[in-house]
């Protein structure tokens, strides 16, 4: 169960794309907060399909491939605001950071429910490790617990190599290249999503 949690919250996604950019762009404090933000939505999202999305999602087939495609919509219109995004010189960034905490706990959560790929890896480790239990109601928690944090060390970990390129960002035409290739990266993970 830890395994394929954090398998899910690591790999290449949306929520780890901006958690890059995040890093790069924002004070620890703020990559903290988005993190937290993606990570207790995950587990929210995950206690959701436990609780009975499953079912809806099953009886009416239609909602989720709605669902689906209004969430890459809302991912694509986040990668071209990467895309276009203003640089700025790096002390410009640094003091509208406190402005932004609430922001970037409330992004975090947006974004990760909006995901397509929280919701199916979420209604995957549902039926592999909550459906088959004797005691769903503990298996549904001791899930969302293990999803919680698997979550904080995946985004984090993103965030963190965000931080790590931050000095390597210090020039607009750096910035402005980067943007350009998170929503790349951005645009990719929504493809594969719908592919």
């Amino acid at each position: 169960m830890g395994v394929f949690t954090l398998v899910g919250a690591i790999t290449p996604g949306p929520v780890n794309v901006l958690a890059l950019r995040h890093g790069a762009t924002r004070s620890p404090q703020a990559c903290g907060l988005y993190v937290l933000g993606a990570s207790a939505s995950y587990a929210a999202v995950v206690w959701a399909m436990g609780q009975g999305a499953q079912w809806l999602m099953q009886a009416l087939p239609r909602l989720s491939a709605l669902s689906q495609w209004l969430c890459a919509a809302y991912l694509l219109w986040l990668a071209w605001q990467l895309a276009s995004a203003p640089v700025q010189a790096q002390q410009a960034q640094s003091r509208g950071v406190h402005a932004s905490l609430p922001q970037a706990l409330l992004q975090g959560a947006a974004v990760q429910t909006l995901n397509p790929k929280a919701w199916l890896v979420a209604l995957a480790g549902v039926g592999l490790f909550v459906l088959p239990s004797a005691d769903m109601p503990w298996a549904l928690l001791r899930f969302c617990a293990i999803s919680l944090i698997a979550c904080l060390i995946g985004v984090g970990s993103w965030a963190l190599l965000g931080q790590l390129l931050s000095g390597w960002l210090r020039t607009p035409q750096r910035q402005r290249m980067f943007h350009r290739l998170l929503a790349l990266l951005l645009v990719a993970s929504v493809a594969a999503m719908l592919a």
